[in-house]
């Protein structure tokens, strides 16, 4: 009886023994092993090669004496986090747990500190040898970037623009609704989980209520007291302060990038290089526009807008209801500006949202605004695309983190030598 009784433990034990030899436990990651330090500060990225996002791939994280202090793995989309102590790490993918056909090229060094966004992007393929251009390849690409910064730019003034047009109200606010519309993009993509086209079609709704609330809450009221241009210019700047600030408050003061869109691959055509991102925010911005000026030309409202820009009083008595034209402005002007945030983020912060984006982006929309010739649609397109060309081309000069230095001295030179700008009429400033 005890050999039977042997012989069936013997065979149990020894065929679950045998079932786990082909598939041994690999060692514990460390990220996942070990509890977080009470001083852990979030790093985190995204394997991405070419558009293939990279799943069940090990990323290691070393010290600066050369041991390994962390491990994970990549979930589904290739998002990856590790939870380490401040200082200097160098971080690796484990190379044999890569898919075939698949290399990394380097190893990325990175100081990890708290405060800040500690994201980690490694390059996979084979390396470059050489990233020098010609110079005409790269002013090519320099004025196409130009020229799509500059319709970024120009989509987001023109309501500024037409704001200061039919009211005279120079909104140094516009740049928080800029920063709104981007943030509610944000919130719909990345809280809510709606794909990025469809969070920005909200975003234009939340931008045309907000400018419509602004209108009804503020600037209508003191519009009907008579209030003084410069008194609403001063309302306006504590507006935006305290936009700006809220905005701080309830959304973060790092950069918080979108789910989608991250990571893209530039497509090269001979001297033109410009990725998927980049073109739509061309084609999306002449094609939003086109229709802008269409309907200033063709509609019956947007006549009625160019009538109130022209003569506020002669329109009133001609039977246009000058209010309602006001308050059409001052929600498509939200609206126009949330998108253009979109577009901002998308095409010149990396995918990414800022606190502070529209008031960065609010210098250069004035000087844009201001050369065009102030109160015209058309004179803002003009002006911005020339701004943002003028900008894009001094970084083959200076710096390219004082680029929008020259939207300021552009705003000065301006006002200097011709202050109507290039479609305005020295009257209608004078």
């Amino acid at each position: 009886m005890l050999a039977v009784l042997g012989s069936i433990a013997a065979v149990t034990f020894g065929g679950t023994a045998l079932a786990q030899e082909p598939t041994p436990t690999p060692p514990p990651a460390a990220s996942t092993s070990q509890s977080p330090p009470a001083d852990a500060v979030s790093v985190s990225g995204s394997l991405n090669n070419g558009g293939e996002r990279l799943a069940d791939v090990d990323v290691i994280a070393v010290d600066a004496s050369g041991e390994e202090v962390a491990r994970t793995t990549s979930a589904d989309g290739g998002k990856w986090t590790l939870e380490l102590s401040p200082g200097s790490y160098t971080f690796s993918v484990d190379a044999e747990t890569l898919p075939d056909g698949v290399s990394v090229q380097a190893e990325v060094q990175r100081d990890v500190a708290a405060g800040r966004a500690n994201t980690v992007i490694f390059s996979f393929g084979e390396a470059r040898t050489s990233n020098e251009l010609p110079f005409y390849e790269k002013f090519i690409r320099t004025t196409v970037d130009g020229f799509r910064f500059g319709l970024v730019i120009a989509l987001a003034a023109v309501g500024l623009s037409l704001i200061f047009g039919t009211t005279g109200l120079t909104n140094f606010a516009h740049g928080e609704l800029v920063t709104l519309g981007a943030v509610a993009a944000w919130v719909f993509n990345v809280s809510v989980g709606i794909q990025l086209i469809w969070a920005t079609i909200l975003a234009i709704i939340v931008g045309v209520a907000v400018g419509w609330l602004n209108n009804a809450a503020i600037w209508r009221p003191l519009r009907k007291r008579k209030t003084g241009l410069i008194a609403q210019l001063v309302v306006s700047i504590g507006l935006a302060i305290a936009l700006r600030y809220l905005i701080l408050i309830f959304f973060s003061d790092r950069a918080e990038p979108f789910d989608d869109y991250q990571a893209q691959t530039q497509n090269e055509w001979g001297p033109f290089a410009i990725t998927n991102v980049n073109l739509a925010c061309i084609i999306i911005s002449i094609v939003v526009l086109v229709g802008v000026a269409l309907m200033l030309q063709r509609t019956r409202i947007g006549k009625a807008m160019r009538a109130v820009a022209d003569n506020r009083d002669l329109a009133a008595s001609s039977g246009i209801n000058v209010e309602r034209v006001v308050t059409f402005v001052w929600c498509m002007g939200g609206g126009l500006a949330a998108l253009g945030g979109v577009l901002f983020g998308l095409s010149e912060l990396g995918g990414r949202v800022q606190w502070e984006m529209g008031f960065k982006l609010l210098l250069l929309m004035f000087a844009g605004i201001t050369l065009g010739g102030l109160g015209t649609a058309y004179g803002a397109l003009l002006g911005c695309v020339i701004v943002g060309l003028l900008v894009q081309w001094s970084t083959m000069i200076i710096n390219p983190d004082l680029k929008y230095i020259g939207g300021l001295l552009v705003l000065i030179l301006i006002l200097v030598v011709r202050p109507q700008g290039i479609l305005g009429s020295r009257q209608r400033i004078g």
